[in-house]
């Protein structure tokens, strides 16, 4: 059982957030904390020169809400919202949090990503704790 885990939840991806989250309370030993963490990919210098500055500091707290929505009010659950490149951001956040666990979601692969999807790859390689991945 863990006591720290970290659910990612690509807000993007069609996530089964409630599959991913019963998922993190099984794998939960008692006073566990549980949190769901999305990841906003930061733009290219060369395109966010041509976006608002208002458009660009919006973008986390209307992830955070969407996150927030997404998670349906899930009693014992914490929403995070970070910027960065995602399986890099994953591994990060988890290695500063002390996390023994990560759950992530894997979509349907293409060729390139043969067995399980290119963020879930990065994690699953390089995360210092158990990760357990969902198809």
């Amino acid at each position: 059982m863990y006591k720290n885990i970290i659910v990612a939840i690509a807000l993007d991806h069609s996530p089964d957030t409630g599959k991913a989250l019963n998922v993190a309370k099984l794998l939960a030993a008692d006073g566990a904390s549980i949190t769901a963490l999305n990841v906003i990919e930061d733009i290219p210098t060369y395109a966010a020169n041509h976006i608002p500055q208002t458009h660009l500091a919006s973008r986390l707290p209307e992830a955070k809400a969407e996150l927030k929505a997404e998670l349906g009010g899930v009693k014992g659950v914490t929403p995070v919202v970070v910027s960065g490149h995602a399986g890099r951001a994953i591994i990060e956040y988890a290695t500063q949090q002390g996390a023994d666990c990560i759950v992530i979601a894997s979509h349907r692969p293409g060729l390139q990503d043969f067995f399980i999807g290119s963020t879930a790859s990065r994690v699953v390689r390089y995360a210092k704790c158990a990760v357990h991945v969902l198809r």
